[in-house]
């Protein structure tokens, strides 16, 4: 009996897996339930088999039986069993047997997106598939897409998808089920905008993804003019079909336009479209194009307060990624950022931008804090208002509160491959390596070419474990991702140059990076990088040409931003490269003034970090252990832990000091509450 049943139970298992989870796509508590059962009911089933047997009168207790009848009853189970096994042989045979994909030892964890829990209420709103004979109306179909999530977001009792996680799908992808499971969301909303003249059609559909079927359908033909109507009556209707409970305020702002002025919003959907470029590209081209157009908008309707609401966010993102505005253009951004509020304290949009000035025009982290917060009260569904406050808090080094708002971010905005190599990269610099490769890895699932990606990944391999032979699979495995990146320490080359430095092949580090690079700030950063790996590799008198036009151009970019610690620090290197200690000491002295850890918890120590590199190199060993020894404390694994100083060629001149030594012998800060 304890042979039959475990058979039996056996079979039964693989049988209610195939249809079950495979073909009904059933949870996977079902199957815990179902195999907790089977457990349970094993010694249940010897104890009745033992105190009981089967007779042709029925079941009877075994002492009342006769063994001719007992032996009778064991040979039909014998031969229930043999049947049994005859159908499980060909099953089990299978399942040992069939072919496995070919797998390479050697070859790094490779991870697949994983899928999420399903939200019943939740949706993602798809991109909208633009049917315009101008195909240059594409933008207007991605403002219509904007306008319903925007709508949607306000509702608390909603999981709304953020845009940047649809927007990796196709407008009508074939496969809804997989959708769904990747985002987490039980509905989709699909749709398609058609516009000629002053006339739009607007078709919609909203369904449920877990079993492909419609729930509803609809056409809009309507005037441009009347295109909020389209916009509010299908986020109405979305909220009704899923059940959403909504606060007056939230009813409110499903029926609320942002303007009256129908070609003031269609210069405010081009400036979207632009900004959306800006923010892909970091380049100052599309942020001056979008810039215009928004002031075009509101030169239209000066109470658009989106408009300006957008407006300020674009010049303060375009003042710290590309160029500083002066003290008096800030002063004007500020003023623009208190009109939207003025005009519209409701406006979710309005508090993310005065949040964003007080963090990029003025590192103001608590006023920063302060607007984001009521951003996302007004929002609960707005990935950008809560992804920037985990920023904000990152610069204040609170670590913990920050992961903590970046993996709620991934909950909205799971397909988005920069919020969670950020989230593997705080993992990183908390020296919390495994939870960093993890994350890592997941972002290079979404983009294999995460540069930060992979970054995150290889220097957890590194500093972790100072495991070489790890990392140097894992860059084979991303390539395409190993481009150039600003220079503020060694290890901020791109991964292949700096994994060649680590290996102390400098001639193949230097060749990575002989290449002129067409934008000016990554050419410069290229020559930086060559003239400390010509210090490193002790031939800096082959290369003073190099360095000198590297120096001129440098020395041209400080004149032209003086408040530029990057550039204060590849400076640094260029005198080092020249041995010019004194000067290298003292630029690296004035980045570190400039950005201190009080400031700014995440660049802070990486700038100390050079700091550290250049006195190492500059004769300054006491020094150099000093600020190392406070870096071992502070959660800078991304760039400095005890396996990295001990693999990295930048500190062969202090290797052998004793207080160097010692730091080696010591320990560091691993995770957020050491």
């Amino acid at each position: 009996m304890a042979v039959a049943y475990a058979v039996a139970a056996w079979l039964l298992i693989q049988a209610s897996s195939l249809l079950l989870i495979t073909i009904f796509q059933a949870p996977a508590w079902v199957m815990r339930v179902l195999v907790a059962a089977l457990a349970l009911g094993f010694p249940v089933t010897l104890v009745w088999a033992w105190a009981f047997e089967i007779t042709p009168e029925g079941v009877k207790r075994t002492e009342d039986v006769a063994p001719s009848i007992t032996r009778r009853t064991g040979r039909k189970i014998v031969s229930i069993t043999v049947v049994l096994a005859a159908l499980a042989a060909p099953l089990f045979a299978f399942r040992v047997l069939r072919p496995r994909p070919e797998t390479n030892a050697n070859e790094p964890e490779r991870m697949s997106v994983p899928h999420l829990p399903i939200v019943e209420k939740g949706i993602a709103v798809l991109p909208f598939a633009n049917l315009s004979d101008d195909k240059a109306n594409a933008y207007f179909a991605d403002g219509i897409q904007d306008e319903i999530l925007t709508k949607l977001a306000r509702i608390a009792d909603l999981k709304v998808i953020s845009r940047t996680s649809t927007t990796r799908y196709k407008s009508k992808p074939r496969d809804l089920k997989t959708v769904s499971q990747e985002l987490g969301i039980a509905h989709i909303l699909e749709g398609s905008v058609q516009r000629a003249a002053d006339k739009v059609r607007v078709n919609v559909q909203l369904i449920d993804a877990r079993a492909d079927a419609h729930l509803w359908a609809d056409t809009y033909d309507r005037e441009l003019k009347d295109v909020f109507g389209v916009e509010s009556e299908i986020s109405q209707k979305i909220a009704n079909a899923l059940q959403a409970k909504l606060s007056p305020t939230e009813a409110s702002g499903l029926t609320s336009a942002p303007t009256q002025d129908p070609e003031a919003y269609d210069l405010f959907l081009k400036g979207e479209y632009e900004e959306r470029q800006a923010d892909n590209l970091l380049k100052a081209e599309p942020f001056d194009r979008a810039a215009a157009l928004y002031q075009q908008a509101l030169a239209r309707d000066p109470n658009f307060a989106l408009a300006a609401a957008r407006l300020v966010v674009s010049r303060v993102r375009r003042h710290w990624f590309i160029g500083k505005l002066s003290t008096a253009e800030l002063a004007e951004v500020k003023s623009l950022a208190d009109h939207a509020l003025a005009l519209a304290p409701q406006l979710a949009e309005a508090h993310i931008a005065l949040g964003t000035f007080y963090y990029f025009g003025e590192r103001r982290y608590d006023e920063a804090l302060e607007e984001l917060q009521r951003a996302v009260e007004l929002q609960p569904n707005n990935v950008s208002a809560l992804e920037l406050s985990a920023y904000v808090h990152r610069r204040q080094g609170q670590w913990e509160h920050a992961l903590s708002e970046m993996t709620k971010c991934e909950t909205l905005d799971p397909r988005n491959p920069q919020l969670v190599a950020n989230i593997a990269g705080a993992y990183c610099s908390l020296r919390m390596w495994e939870d960093a490769k993890r994350a890592g890895l997941r972002a290079l699932a979404l983009d294999p070419d995460s540069f930060l990606g992979l970054q995150t990944v290889i220097f957890a391999s590194l500093n972790g474990a100072g495991d070489i032979e790890e990392a140097r699979r894992t860059l084979a495995n991303y390539p395409l991702a190993g481009r150039t990146a600003d220079f503020s320490v060694i290890a901020s080359a791109p991964p292949s140059v700096y994994l060649k430095v680590i290996e102390r092949e400098f001639g193949a580090a230097l060749k990575l990076c002989e290449t002129e690079i067409a934008d000016p700030d990554e050419n410069r950063s290229r020559l930086a990088i060559r003239a400390a790996i010509h210090v490193l590799a002790g031939d800096t008198a082959s290369a003073q040409d190099e360095i000198a036009r590297a120096r001129g151009l440098l020395e041209s970019r400080l004149q032209q931003r003086a408040d530029d610690p990057v550039v204060l620090l590849q400076l640094g290197w260029i005198n080092v490269a020249s041995q010019r200690n004194a000067d290298a000491l003292r630029y690296a002295h004035q980045a570190t003034q400039l950005v201190p850890v009080e400031k700014d918890a995440l660049l802070g120590p990486t700038y100390l970090a050079c700091r550290a590199e250049i006195q190492a190199r500059t004769g300054e060993p006491a020094e150099a252990v000093k600020t190392l020894r406070g870096l071992l404390a502070m959660p800078i694994g991304f760039y400095i832990s005890i396996q990295q100083l001990k693999i990295d060629p930048v500190w062969d001149p202090i290797r052998r000091d004793p207080a160097f030594q010692q730091l080696l012998a010591g320990k560091e800060q691993i995770g957020p509450n050491k």
